[in-house]
């Protein structure tokens, strides 16, 4: 989840925009369509439970603003989506555990309302169920481990409540794990860290290795009886970010049975854009102003003010401008790297600055006709939109039975 200071910096230019970006209509095959209606559709990152503590927020109707809604998600194709439960990392002990349980009520709220539209999964089982009687699969994921409080038994309540990945850092260190994004302080996993991992296994909960650091991310490899996802990462090789993964930690995860999910956000899509927001650090005090004038404490606000503004700047030629097109290059070379069956999606939708022509998630289907259209294979496309995720559902709770037993 990219927070305040990445999505604002536009700030710095003194620009306040509140025009709707314009979505870039893209024609999509016929082939496209049916193959897009008819797979199995999985994002494993969005961050919309924030909307969803907001009661007046409705996700069965359409909204103009923000990246998903039942409506959208049934006109993209989205069969299911992890919601990502995230609290700030800074956020410690008894009080990140109420919040995470607040963001679980309400994920299991929205779809205890609306029945006809959402069903909460926690199988591949209950994701291709759902998609037999045209619901959407409502999922959930522990974005930082932070949240269990350096308690397992938290952990094992989160996995009851219906969790099934937990990404082991955030933006910060927490006590027992070094992130990508902070300087190490425990060189990888602790051996706490590491009994989190087993836990994880034992109680078939998916070990997330985005945000964390190269040495967590080896010392996971290490320690897991289960292969691991990279919820929402994309390519260092393409853009140099340490939320990224490099071909070598590609080909790791791969040989664990893993899945890259690839993140859509400008950020970690182009070097060029990363480029310029690192060329204006003094930007971040006025960016956290224009964020607290125009939001407050509402984080929902935050994540879909800053799509919106960061969109319309590179629209206008003010910014760097980063087309859809470059999910499909990151898609390709993971596929390259890792081979077909170790990608997937991973967009951050709600979460983060979406490039331009993918506004919302009715622009899924493009992905797969640009792929097509590649020479994809409608096998290996299948593989890519969710079947690759649902084969580390199933493996990963097949290594907890055998735990179990």
């Amino acid at each position: 989840m990219i927070r305040t200071a990445a999505i604002l910096f536009v700030c710095l230019l003194g620009v306040l925009m509140t025009a709707k970006s314009r979505a870039q209509s893209q024609s999509v095959s016929p082939q496209a369509k049916k193959l897009q209606s008819s797979s199995i559709v999985i994002d494993t990152h969005d961050d919309t439970t924030q909307r969803l503590l907001d009661p007046t927020f409705d996700i069965t109707a359409r909204h103009s603003d923000g990246n998903i809604d039942v409506p959208r998600m049934r006109e993209g194709g989205l069969s299911a989506i992890f919601f990502s439960i995230w609290i700030p990392g800074k956020t410690l002990g008894p009080e990140a555990v109420k919040q995470a349980l607040d963001q679980i009520d309400a994920v299991r709220e929205a779809v205890r309302k609306h029945p006809g539209d959402l069903v909460l999964a926690t199988s591949a089982d209950d994701i291709r169920a759902a998609k037999k009687a045209n619901k959407i699969a409502a999922l959930m994921g522990v974005e930082g481990g932070h949240m269990i409080g350096n308690d397992l038994s938290v952990l094992r309540t989160f996995a009851a409540l219906g969790v099934r990945y937990m990404t082991l850092t955030h933006m910060e260190n927490n006590e027992w794990a070094d992130s990508s994004t902070a300087k190490p302080e425990h060189n990888g996993l602790t051996d706490f860290g590491k009994q989190v991992v087993l836990e994880m296994n034992r109680l078939g909960v998916i070990v997330d290795v985005s945000h964390v650091s190269d040495k967590t991310f080896a010392d996971v490899l290490a320690t897991s009886k289960a292969p691991v996802f990279a919820s929402h990462s994309s390519c260092r090789a393409i853009c140099n970010a340490a939320r990224n993964m490099t071909d070598d930690m590609m080909r790791q995860l791969a040989a664990k049975g893993g899945v890259i999910q690839i993140n859509y956000h400008v950020g970690f899509l182009s070097q060029e854009f990363r480029d310029y927001e690192a060329a204006h650090p003094e930007a971040q005090k006025e960016i956290e102003a224009e964020v607290a004038k125009r939001c407050g404490d509402n984080e929902a606000c935050k994540l879909t003010a800053g799509d919106h503004i960061v969109r319309e700047m590179m629209e206008a030629g003010k910014l760097p401008k980063v087309d859809w097109s470059k999910i499909v290059d990151h898609i390709d070379h993971a596929v390259k790297i890792a081979g077909a069956d170790h990608v997937g999606l991973g967009s951050d939708f709600d979460g983060a600055i979406m490039p331009i022509g993918m506004e919302d998630v009715t622009h899924l289907p493009q992905i797969t006709d640009a792929l097509l259209k590649k020479g994809y294979s409608e096998s290996d496309i299948r593989k890519i939109l969710g079947e690759n995720t649902l084969r580390v559902l199933t493996e990963v709770q097949r290594v907890s039975r055998g735990l179990n037993q």
